[in-house]
């Protein structure tokens, strides 16, 4: 293992040097725990320390025919050229033939020292290093005398947490952890993740990407603006991780329902892909957040000192899709063909367009479109057991026809035409949406964006939610509008009066923008709702009785699909795997759950949810032809668990 400026990479090869650091002579050796240090002008130590802390055991050295002295007296010898298992540090070597004028980079080797250890984040353990590990990694007097372990660190972490008043503290408490202490932040969300899933993504996310600006430190991921283009793949490069296998990306022009956020939109990328790591077992080097910035429509944001992104409206047209091509055809030549690309948080018309593009040639996944969808569709099959019938047997209403409505609508008419071997056509009848212009009618065709046009079915305009659910009369009520208490009283009214138990989904994030909260649900239901919401509500008492409303949070779907699609190796994304992902998640829902109201799994079992959900999508991907991995292995489940990141702190030797 080494780091490089803070970052640290595994078994990787480093990006980010000047190709003009390369010599034409590489020799490859095994090394021993080595720090390599800048040096400035007056022979000191550089402020800025760049580490390489290099795992080499005594076994692979001495297969090499070296021995550590030996290895440690050919550094110091030649330290202008040396790789450290599949990585190359290339480092220049003042010549004789240099002038004053021409710019060097000084470097000299040490002995490691542990300052550098106790700033990297991937391997810095705090006060849980060992006693025998202080004097082995010089930190002796870098740490106070007492030895704890991590079980102790995570309760002092929870309780200093707890402690703070507002939700933005916590966020900002737990980003620090991260940035110092990566294995106890992921132990830390694992553990607790209940409580601290709404901390670290929806609703508080929403908040963090509001003052993104103000609460920047350090990046967490890539910024790729209108300045890079031409030199994306070089951008690329800067990062410090070479072995990347999911990236998130966001161009931040429709965060949560929260609109525009421009290039403060990152917060969405480091959550997400914290959440495939603690919930889907991706390990955190493998995952890298990308905003690209094309600058903001938001007057605010363009006026406020603070904002860290392009000071311009947003790009269009030709210069917006040369952008987002180049960097898709970097990722591929950087990452190659198996690199899972999430978009997340595209406003309709780009989201769209860039799934229909890119589908057919990368691996590419929008959770907006697909993941709500796929949890949607999880919980309408759980909630068959409580409601009875089939799919088929119920009309579904949506208020809001964007990315979330269309997506989960079309969902739940692949899943309807495949259980009743109807065309999708036919099955789409069953469902219908109402957008800001009121219910998309075959009349409005013509106004309609092209993503509407197969919900637009025969029938007299409607203008209204209430009316539209009188005269439709659904069983099922979606909404997906971002349009906060949209769902009235006199809407859930209704929905009760002609159905014994209504589903009411109240999905839009964060929670302030949902269309109605699970109280009012319950209360105006008289508590015969089926209900569950994007972001968390607390239980409801109505009555006597206390109401666990579930949160069909995307969290339950794309941590379990990316990981079954790594570990399958497949190279694109299928309906079907979508649809296999729904299953095996409604397949967690027991009786007690149900007989709580609750139409989803408690998130304590997320990772063994997480693995049941990649083993279905794993199976799926074989069985189309679409996974690499071969042959395929004998019990995907637990290969699922086995592959799975673990946040315990390693051994030092």
């Amino acid at each position: 293992m080494f780091s490089f400026n803070g970052s640290a990479v595994l078994n990787n090869s480093l990006y980010g040097v000047s190709n003009s650091w390369a010599h034409s002579t590489h020799r490859r050796i095994a090394a021993p725990l080595v720090v390599v240090n800048s040096v400035n002008t007056n022979g000191r130590l550089g402020d800025r320390t760049s580490s390489v802390l290099v795992e080499k055991s005594v076994k692979d050295v001495q297969e090499n025919g070296l021995s550590l002295s030996s290895v440690a007296s050919n550094i110091e010898k030649e330290p202008e050229s040396f790789v450290v298992c599949d990585v190359e540090h290339i480092c220049d070597e003042e010549s004789d033939t240099d002038t004053e004028e021409q710019y060097i980079t000084p470097w000299t080797v040490t002995v490691a020292s542990g300052y550098p250890l106790l700033r990297d984040p991937q391997y810095n353990k705090g006060l849980a290093f060992s006693e025998k590990e202080r004097d082995a990694h010089f930190l002796r007097g870098l740490l106070p005398p007492a030895v704890i372990s991590q079980e102790v660190q995570v309760k002092k972490m929870m309780t200093n947490i707890r402690q703070y008043q507002l939700p933005i503290q916590k966020y900002m408490a737990m980003m620090d952890l991260q940035e110092r202490n990566q294995k106890l932040f992921y132990k830390l969300l694992i553990d607790n993740v209940e409580e601290l899933l709404p901390v670290v993504y929806t609703p508080t996310v929403g908040e963090a990407c509001q003052k993104y600006g103000c609460i920047f430190r350090q990046p967490q991921g890539l910024f790729i603006s209108l300045k890079e283009k031409g030199r994306i793949r070089e951008i690329l490069r800067n990062w410090p991780e070479r072995n990347i296998r999911v990236i998130c990306v966001t161009d931040g022009e429709r965060i949560l329902g929260l609109g525009d956020l421009g290039s403060q939109g990152m917060g969405i990328p480091v959550g997400k892909l914290s959440l495939y790591t603690a919930l889907g077992g991706i390990r955190p080097s493998a995952c890298l957040p990308v905003t690209i910035d094309v600058g903001t429509n938001n007057e605010q944001l363009l006026n406020d000192e603070f904002y860290i992104g392009l000071r311009r409206r947003r790009a269009t047209g030709q210069e917006y899709a040369e952008l987002l091509h180049e960097f898709m055809m970097a990722v591929k030549m950087n990452y190659g063909e198996k690199v899972l690309i999430q978009f997340e948080d595209f406003a309709n018309h780009n989201a769209f367009e860039l799934l229909a593009k890119y589908g057919n040639t990368h691996l590419v996944f929008n959770d907006d479109i697909q993941g709500t969808a796929s949890v949607v569709l999880a919980g309408l099959v759980a909630s068959l057991n409580l409601v009875g019938g089939t799919l088929a047997d119920h009309t579904f209403l949506f208020l809001g026809a964007g990315e979330a409505g269309t997506g989960i609508a079309e969902l739940i008419a692949l899943e309807i035409a495949k259980q009743t071997d109807v065309p999708l056509e036919e099955a789409r009848k069953k469902i219908w949406l109402l957008d800001t212009k009121g219910l998309i009618v075959r009349s409005r065709m013509e106004s309609l964006q092209h993503f509407k046009k197969p919900w637009a079915h025969e029938h007299e305009p409607v203008r209204d939610l209430l009316d539209a659910v009188n005269v439709i009369r659904p069983t099922i009520l979606i909404g997906s509008s971002g349009a906060a208490r949209t769902f009235t009283k006199e809407v859930v009214e209704a929905m009760a009066s002609f159905n014994e138990k209504p589903v009411i989904l109240a999905l839009s994030n964060p929670t302030s923008q949902s269309e109605c909260t699970a109280e009012e649900a319950y209360k105006w239901s008289e508590g015969r709702a089926i209900f569950a919401s994007g972001s968390p509500f607390a239980p409801v008492e109505y009555n006597g009785k206390v109401y666990a409303s579930g949160q069909a949070n995307n969290a339950y779907i794309f941590p379990g699909l990316g990981l079954g699609l790594l570990i399958s190796g497949a190279v694109r994304v299928h309906d079907d795997m979508l649809l296999a992902a729904s299953e095996a998640l409604a397949d967690q829902v027991n009786q007690e759950n149900l007989d709580k109201g609750l139409l989803y799994p408690p998130f304590s079992n997320i990772r063994k949810i997480s693995a049941q959900i990649a083993a279905r999508v794993a199976a799926k991907a074989y069985e189309l032809g679409l996974a690499m991995n071969l042959p395929p292995p004998e019990d995907l489940v637990a290969y699922a668990e086995r592959y799975m990141y673990s946040p315990q702190y390693h051994n030092y030797r």
